[in-house]
């Protein structure tokens, strides 16, 4: 028996970067910084691991969740405007080159699912179907189906296309904190995200009409989400989503829908710590696995 139980866990994202001590489920230390995006994979894998060498005597494993697609423990973009993340790099490896430990990686969106679906808003629904959906600076989200997390694709909502056209952006273009602040820009004013729900707050018409049309097409997203997969709840996180009176607006736009069609929606309780917990909860199975085998 390993007596090392803690587990290192990453959290990389199109805007930040966060590395986290977890035991017991429980973040113990931990420290984030601006993800380098324009200076290349190379870069940013030797940022997380300096970040993470203090910790490496009290772990035994490494889980990572990262934005886009994470397949066979190689990692792509999705949506390179997130983060332009070279096709097919092999991740795991590289870290565990860098780390001395085992490392397991998954999407950043599915690995939060995982987190909320055991430790956070969708524990207790071990046999049913929980659906997370995170909006951010894009859009990312996950299932668990039957206490198992679906992988691969699975769970990419931010991607679906509106429309039937196979050429059209994906959702989150039209939705997430990048289009909002891209919105702010188109009509004049010098506004990021929260910015933009500072203005609405304080009675801004401009800002409120921009979180309005994010907020109605995101719910016809989540209703989408609904008809496909009638999970038993939806979990909604991301700095967008848990922004002040967002789940509000959401609900609004979902008001009209018949009862049976309407998603129950419920705020995501670990936050931005979601993807770390889950992430290093996934690898800890993963890793004690292999070991018994």
């Amino acid at each position: 028996m390993n007596a090392v139980a803690g587990v290192l866990a990453l959290d990389v994202g199109g805007t930040k970067i966060a590395a986290a001590l977890v035991e017991g489920g429980r973040i113990v230390e931990r420290r984030a910084f601006a993800t380098p995006r324009e200076r290349g994979a190379e870069v940013w894998l030797d940022a997380i691991a300096d970040a993470a060498h203090p910790w490496r005597g009290r772990a035994r494993a490494v889980g990572a969740a990262l934005t886009g697609l994470v397949d066979d423990g190689r990692w792509s973009a999705l949506n390179p405007r997130t983060l332009p993340v070279p096709d097919g790099l092999p991740v795991e490896a590289e870290l565990s080159r860098r780390l001395g430990l085992p490392v397991r990686a998954w999407n950043d969106a599915q690995a939060a699912a995982w987190g909320e679906a055991r430790f956070g808003a969708g524990r207790g629904a071990d046999e049913a179907t929980v659906a997370f959906l995170t909006i951010s600076t894009g859009i990312g989200g996950g299932i668990v189906s039957g206490g198992r997390l679906l992988s691969g694709l699975a769970g990419h909502f931010g991607q679906w296309r509106e429309g039937g056209d196979p050429s059209a952006p994906p959702a989150e273009d039209a939705v997430s904190g990048r289009w909002i602040a891209a919105e702010a820009a188109s009509a004049g004013f010098d506004a990021d995200a929260r910015a933009v729900f500072d203005a609405a707050h304080g009675g801004e018409a401009w800002a409120e009409a921009i979180l309005e049309r994010s907020a109605r097409r995101a719910a016809a997203l989540l209703l989408n989400v609904q008809l496909a997969l009638d999970p038993n709840r939806i979990v909604i996180g991301g700095g967008i989503g848990l922004a002040p009176g967002y789940l509000d607006r959401l609900d609004a736009a979902l008001g009209g829908q018949p009862a049976r069609l309407r998603p129950r929606l419920v705020p995501a309780e670990l936050g931005a710590d979601a993807g770390l917990i889950g992430a290093a909860d996934l690898a800890l199975t993963a890793i004690s696995t292999a070991e018994r085998v």
